[in-house]
């Protein structure tokens, strides 16, 4: 059972700065992770499908109001050709992530390209989507099509900070976003959302209120980093107020394994952003509790494009590479990277087979027959 953490008590743990204090925690945190998962990782391979972005989120590198970007599209031959790397390296999960698009022309595409992708890999492959808000017959279209998870980072739980982080030009609603993220958990996917740490305007009390949200929310997966702003976004004009980014860095890493306290079970991602500060960043987040790694495997000559935030790493290292190196800095910290798995979200399995009564698709069905050691290896 997940402890019961009051919101007190996590506002204290995320307070944390001695070091010894910090240090018991994560060691809670991944003894918490050893015994309920394991000392396993899974790899999400992403590809970065287009940095083309309907909204102008104030933080963001792809906003649309960024016109030193160059915009660029993935064709489906060099997703289909990324997908097969993934594969020659036994990956069986991969995350296409792309800037929000809407419009009926790029819902027809992804449709026909996740049908593809399943027919391509004989329907051998777990698909997680991170497009944005989208409509309830979007999220179902792309569901019945093939894609088992999504990704829709709320940023903050705070509708307050969120009015502060996004302009207020119609597209960008705080509960158009929950409401999102309640559809998408109601149509049957893998749930997953996110939130950023050290943000300007943020406080403690905030984060403690996103982990507590996200545990209220039944979330299966997380993905949630330290914020590192962008010259070309207007959030840029407040990093004079924003904290170190090493107190980020470490405030990240609290994040993490107070969440992997409150939810032992979920899958929690350690994010590039946090590699983007330190080096072993990533490899830190594994020890503080996270479990899930997501290579980016988007050709080399898009990824500079591709750009949230400054200072992304690995923008010169081609996917063989990167998989190579990071399979060696993962076994240089007692964890293995669990290969031929799904690495579905034990959360998520055990969420989908309490009783309801309501009836389960075939992808759902096929999940529930597939648990511990009998899941695709």
């Amino acid at each position: 059972m997940a402890p019961d953490l009051s919101r007190s008590a996590v506002i204290r743990l995320l307070s944390l700065t001695e070091k010894e204090d910090q240090e018991a925690l994560m060691k809670k945190a991944y003894a918490i992770k050893e015994k309920e998962l394991g000392r396993n990782v899974f790899l999400r391979g992403l590809i970065e499908l287009s940095n083309v972005c309907r909204k102008n989120c104030l933080y963001c590198g792809i906003r649309c109001g960024n016109e030193k970007v160059v915009r660029y599209s993935l064709s489906d031959e060099e997703v289909l050709k990324t997908i097969e790397i993934a594969r020659q390296n036994r990956l069986t999960s991969l995350v296409i992530q792309a800037g929000e698009q809407t419009n009926e022309a790029f819902i027809n595409r992804m449709t026909q390209l996740i049908t593809r992708i399943k027919k391509v890999t004989q329907d051998d492959f777990r698909i997680t989507l991170s497009l944005g808000e989208q409509t309830a017959d979007t999220y179902r279209r792309w569901f019945e099509a093939g894609a088992q998870r999504y990704l829709l980072r709320i940023e903050t739980s705070s509708e307050e900070l969120y009015r502060k982080i996004h302009p207020a030009d119609g597209l960008h609603d705080f509960n158009t976003r929950l409401n999102c993220l309640e559809r998408i958990r109601e149509i049957g996917y893998q749930t997953g959302t996110g939130v950023m740490i050290g943000l300007p305007f943020q406080t403690i009390e905030n984060l403690a209120d996103d982990l507590l949200f996200i545990k209220h929310q039944d979330i299966d997966m997380v993905g949630m980093g330290p914020y590192i702003e962008h010259t070309e976004t207007p959030l840029f004009n407040d990093a004079a107020t924003l904290m170190p980014l090493m107190d980020r860095f470490e405030l990240s890493l609290r994040m993490i394994a107070v969440l992997r306290l409150l939810m032992p079970v979920i899958n929690i991602a350690s994010t590039t952003a946090l590699q983007a500060i330190v080096p072993a960043g990533r490899e830190l987040g594994l020890m503080a509790g996270a479990n899930v790694l997501m290579p980016n495997l988007t050709p080399v000559h898009y990824q500079r494009n591709y750009r949230l935030y400054e200072h992304k790493p690995c923008l010169d290292k081609r996917a063989g590479e990167i998989l190579d190196e990071l399979s060696d800095k993962i076994k240089a910290i007692g964890e293995s990277i669990v290969y031929d798995d799904y690495g579905d979200s034990a959360h998520y399995l055990m969420r989908i087979n309490q009783p309801t009564s309501t009836p389960k698709n075939d992808y759902q069905r096929k999940s529930m027959s597939c648990s511990g050691d009998d899941r695709r290896r």
